[in-house]
């Protein structure tokens, strides 16, 4: 596979990789290519932005969830018929999972996808130390091609000629420079960024912003250049139709939650599905019902209690969720469905599936896991090993006592029933796609 492509990284979390990342994709979606873009990490946010900035599906890359070796046939999936990828990475260049050495970092992706790198240093408080800055993280590890520099929140010119004069023995061109604007500002909450899907108008004109930015402040020319340097890529892109087979006969459909609610869900997983022989229904929480012959339900992740008064006002949808279920429509809920099938949350009736009541709390719970199903259920026999991922301020409290969903280091997590399975774990299913093939088949079964 031959596609120009660079990965966007930065010295550490708070640099702007997001703004300069993103506007280099909508910059170069605007000046006539097709562009595809990628976020290292099992982010939901920025992909949402990316979206916005490529007219494309934004796509996560993340060695831990997806396994090392679909990373570089996922990225080859994701980057089909574009002509330039585009990848954002997360925190600081190389730090990944906590004790791993780097893995999953973005230094690991790079050299998974043998990509060039492009290091966005925040030059704010800095001068020529920057040149330092840089001249470490090249050698740091040289297996990582640092290709270029973009110096980001640079305040005037005297300023930017300093800079430049301490990055310039390193022999890494600067590729760009940005002066701080304040229009780049995007809501944002308890876990970040405020999802595009929530704030379409303000994403979209944010992402504007950022495209006007790169396009003042970087040499598009330059930058395209070294992505086409980029060497060939020997691998099999990752194709949906191979990992599972149509389930049974007829095509039945599954119901995906989505709007401004439901937006923590990843582009595979519908197509996992429609693979599994599924018709895909998307539908909107907050004023939707369920979709016609719905055999079964994908509730993702999201942000519920910011919205749990508008949820529980959609009373039909409620109602409809707590019959099938009862009646044996098969579910898997991850995070935010977990919430939307307690009895309440935050005094806001929910559907009452299951016995339990979900609140906000002050504390965050994030990060990796290695979970291993505690019960079987139609979608995991019981000690299927996982990787998955938390992340979420808010806390179940049960009514009864339940099976549980997970066995996790610190305990018991989520709550499983024969066709339900519900917790705070999100998966990427690329590296459990019986699970979508179960679901459908749990669909037809009913």
């Amino acid at each position: 596979m031959v596609i120009p492509r660079l990965v966007v990284a930065a010295p550490a979390s708070g640099a702007g990789k997001t703004t300069v990342a993103v506007g280099l994709m909508a910059a170069l979606r605007q000046a006539g290519h097709t562009v595809a873009g990628f976020k290292v990490g099992p982010d939901y946010i920025d992909p949402g932005f990316h979206a916005v900035a490529t007219g494309r599906p934004g796509r996560n890359l993340d060695p831990m969830l997806q396994g090392e070796e679909r990373v570089a046939p996922l990225f080859a999936h994701g980057a089909a018929n574009a002509d330039l990828a585009v990848v954002e990475g997360v925190m600081g260049l190389y730090d990944g999972a906590l004790g791993t050495e780097g893995y999953a970092s973005t230094a690991h992706v790079s050299k998974l996808l043998r990509a060039p790198v492009v290091l966005v240093v925040d030059a704010s408080a800095a001068g020529r130390s920057v040149g330092a800055v840089v001249n470490g993280f090249v050698a740091f590890d040289t297996a990582v091609r640092i290709v270029g520099v973009i110096l980001n929140k640079v305040g005037s010119d005297r300023h930017e000629a300093e800079v430049r004069a301490g990055v310039a023995p390193t022999g890494v061109p600067v590729l760009g420079v940005l002066r701080r604007d304040s229009r780049l500002t995007v809501p944002s909450r308890h876990l970040g960024l405020v999802p595009a899907d929530e704030q379409r108008t303000q994403a979209a004109t944010a992402v504007e912003a950022a495209a006007e930015l790169v396009r003042h402040g970087v040499d598009l020319e330059a930058f395209i250049a070294e992505a086409r340097k980029a060497p060939e890529l020997e691998v099999q892109a990752w194709d949906p139709t191979t990992e599972v087979e149509p389930v049974g006969k007829g095509r039945p459909v599954v119901a995906v939650a989505g709007g401004p609610v439901f937006s923590f869900r990843y582009p595979e997983t519908a197509e996992l599905l429609t693979a599994a022989g599924a018709d895909v229904v998307a539908f909107d929480p907050l004023t939707d019902t369920l979709p016609e012959a719905t055999a079964a339900l994908y509730l993702g992740g999201g942000f519920p209690e910011l919205h749990a008064e508008a949820l529980s006002a959609n009373k039909e949808l409620r109602r409809q969720v707590a019959t099938e279920i009862a009646a044996g429509l098969p579910v898997v809920a991850e995070c935010a469905g977990l919430l939307y099938l307690c009895r309440e949350l935050d005094g806001h009736p929910m559907t009452g599936v299951l016995p339990a009541t979900g609140r906000m709390t002050g504390s965050l719970t994030l990060g990796y896991r290695t979970a291993i199903a505690a019960t079987s259920t139609a979608f995991f026999d019981e000690g299927r090993r996982v990787r998955g991922h938390e992340f979420h301020r808010t806390t179940v409290d049960l009514d009864t006592e339940v099976r549980p969903a997970w066995h996790l280091p610190g305990g018991v997590e989520g709550i499983a029933q024969p066709r339900v399975h519900a917790s705070y774990l999100h998966l990427h299913w690329t590296a459990t796609p019986d699970v979508p093939a179960r679901l459908v088949a749990a669909g037809l079964d009913r």
